[in-house]
């Protein structure tokens, strides 16, 4: 059995390792900085973003990338702005030029080149000389509660049916259920223009506003992520799964989320710099923000709630202010796409 590997020790990365190795599964983490993987060894858990979550025997911690360079399939969990870096370097570290199968946990899209991750895998591996096999797996998955192995479920996608289906298999257990799907370009968007959403959600949590506005905004929210998945070539019936509504009700929802952790803050006075500034961890909506707005616009696509968000995060804009001039935009059918 060739190991896993798993590209970042984040909250996600560490979960996705620590639930391979329960499996049984060899499992490979690599952790960026020399100092944290000499702790996550030392310790058998990671007291930073998984506290209390044990490491499971057939778990191994390693800053040395030589040991993920064979491994089989490679999780990519890192940031979306470091995801390009990160995979260079393995890619770098990995004498053989057979096929590589990528595994993208990352929710996100360059802002700079407003590519998926699915584009940045594939041109980092031909800039390498080596074929790339690419998935993407995305879904409701909370870092923590995955890692206590509380029943959860999600999709891993790839453009090979047969690839998603071969992973869909060997990266399922008892308490991860995956499904399978070809839409690659329906989950990554997904995946990404959630978290902007569930920014949104926050600020409707901080005004007070209630549960009829969070319905209202949930319900919005996944339409304006279905055109841009359509306009972008993806499949609408994905928006309706667990990659697209079932990940934007946890992320709009649930006290976990760090993205909607952020709208409730900045619903309180607090400035994005602030913020970003007091924690070690990502909340992907921020950065995404931009690019998915970017996205849009090149798209033609209308998406008034990741306007607003953008203009209260960057351009100073009140937060009730926002929440007003999307109440107060022209009245339409609902089911005007």
């Amino acid at each position: 059995m060739r190991p896993i590997g798993i590209l970042g020790a984040g909250s996600f990365g560490t979960a996705l390792a620590v639930h391979s190795a329960r499996t049984g599964q060899p499992t490979r983490l690599w952790v960026r900085r020399r100092d944290a993987c000499a702790e996550l060894a030392r310790d058998r858990e990671n007291r930073l973003y998984l506290p209390g979550v044990p490491f499971p025997e057939p778990l191994e911690v390693t800053h040395d990338l030589t040991r993920l360079a064979e491994t089989e399939p490679l999780v990519v969990a890192a940031p979306s702005h470091g995801y390009r870096s990160v995979l260079a370097e393995l890619l770098a570290a990995r004498v053989s030029r057979e096929p590589l199968t990528v595994v993208s946990a990352t929710k996100g899209i360059e802002v700079e080149s407003l590519a998926r991750m699915s584009r940045v895998s594939e041109e980092e591996c031909a800039r390498a000389g080596v074929a790339c096999r690419f998935a993407v797996l995305s879904g409701p998955t909370f870092a923590a509660e995955l890692a206590r192995a509380a029943p959860s479920a999600a999709v891993i996608a790839s453009a090979d049916g047969a690839l998603a289906a071969a992973l869909r298999h060997s990266m399922a257990s008892p308490t991860l259920r995956l499904y399978s799907s070809t839409d690659v370009v329906g989950v990554e968007i997904a995946g990404t223009a959630k978290n902007v959403i569930a920014i949104a959600a926050g600020v409707v949590a901080g005004l007070g506003l209630g549960h009829n506005t969070l319905a209202a905004l949930i319900t919005r929210g996944l339409h304006e992520m279905t055109r841009l998945v359509v306009a972008s070539g993806g499949e609408a019936e994905t928006l309706r799964g667990l990659a697209g509504l079932g990940d934007l009700v946890l992320t709009c929802t649930g006290g976990l989320s760090r993205n909607r952790r952020t709208g409730v803050e900045l619903a309180q006075g607090r400035s994005l710099e602030s913020i970003v500034g007091g924690t070690t961890e990502v909340a992907e909506g921020v950065r995404n923000s931009r690019a998915i707005q970017s996205l849009a616009r090149a798209c033609e696509v209308e998406m008034p709630i990741i306007e607003q968000m953008v203009a209260v995060m960057y351009e100073g804009k009140a937060p009730k202010a926002a929440v007003h001039e999307l109440m107060t935009r022209d009245l339409k059918r609902e089911s005007q796409l």
